[in-house]
């Protein structure tokens, strides 16, 4: 990451905190924690025994696994279910063992995997809780990993929203034998991935040593903070002075931003920082990094959907009408 300075800029560390020094108490309801969901359970099921285990009042889990998949599920803690839908712009990658009904050659196999990459069709299964209308998704990487008679152990990478079991019989259907999938393990979801996962148990065990020794350290280790989930967006930090204004979702002026990060465009989202590395919001850049950085004012960012709790930094802004305060209260639901 570079980032480029449009104008230098002190933060006061009497307001908000290093994202990382924050303490345990507020870490649990401004964290998340990659669980490695075992077979069986539902992902909202996951999401409850977390929420449970930690005594919070809400969690939320990011990208639902059918019962029997396994592997990374990202679960956000308290008012870190906000941030859940960024998770998902990143493609995610799985592991799957496909069944197949008769006999192939190795060649129509290799072509059908060939054919299966790039941008697909795919109308969701009959049992998704989502409506049953014909989509595009893309494919960005499929690998064969291993042959053993019918048995087909594959990798691929793909957009979020793809139904690998669709996937599996309709590549099975295109090879002429049927198939269907067997085992599947997710092993990157959007930021998060497989090895950074931990088990239920361990979670549990973690947070009983802080309630009953003190010890908070195995906590720390498994929970990070929401900051963690957004790594992969482009950032743009602002001054002090512009962060309670943006919590309350009014636009990011230029004379608020005190440096761009290198490359952004405005067909993507860019995560807007505080000079300690705090998240306050997300949005739609109105001009590239370029543009942004000669402009002297104007419009830079809107607000898309804002993450701080307002009140944290002090308000250095003028009230606004009626009609723009509504537009701003919108941003933050």
């Amino acid at each position: 990451m570079e980032l480029i300075v449009k104008e230098e800029s002190k933060t006061d560390y009497n307001y908000g905190s290093d994202p990382y020094k924050r303490d345990i108490k507020t870490l649990l309801n401004t964290g998340l924690v990659v669980i490695d969901k075992p077979s069986g359970p539902t992902s909202h099921e996951v999401a409850a025994w977390v929420r449970n285990m930690l005594n919070l009042v809400k969690a939320g889990h990011g990208g639902t696994l059918d019962p029997k998949v396994t592997g990374a599920l990202p679960v956000a803690l308290g008012n870190t279910t906000k941030c859940v839908p960024i998770w998902h712009i990143p493609p995610k990658e799985y592991v799957c063992l496909m069944h197949l009904h008769d006999d192939a050659k190795l060649e129509d196999i290799e072509n059908i995997f060939k054919e299966f990459t790039g941008r697909i069709h795919q109308r969701p299964p009959l049992k998704a809780a989502v409506k049953r209308s014909l989509r595009i998704r893309k494919i960005y990487e499929i690998e064969i990993l291993e042959i053993d008679g019918r048995d087909i152990l594959f990798r691929t990478k793909c957009q979020s929203g793809t139904y690998l079991r669709k996937l599996v019989d309709d590549m099975g259907e295109a090879l002429g034998t049927s198939a269907h999938m067997q085992e599947l393990r997710r092993t990157i979801s959007g930021p998060f991935y497989e090895n950074e996962a931990v088990y239920l148990q361990d979670l549990l065990d973690a947070y009983i040593f802080w309630k009953e020794d003190g010890n908070e350290e195995e906590l720390r280790k498994l929970v990070k903070p929401l900051e963690y989930g957004l790594q992969h967006l482009k950032k743009i930090i602002v001054k002090d002075s512009a962060v309670d204004a943006v919590c309350h979702g009014a636009t990011l002026y230029s004379s608020g931003v005190s440096k761009i990060e290198k490359g952004i465009g405005t067909d993507e989202v860019v995560l807007i920082e505080t000079l300690k590395g705090e998240a306050v919001a997300v949005g739609k850049p109105l001009m590239n990094t370029k543009d942004m950085l000669k402009t002297e004012e104007g419009e830079v960012v809107e607000i898309t959907r804002v993450i701080m709790e307002p009140g944290i930094y002090p308000r250095i802004w003028k009230k606004r009408n009626k009609n723009d305060k509504t537009k701003a209260e919108s941003k933050k639901k």
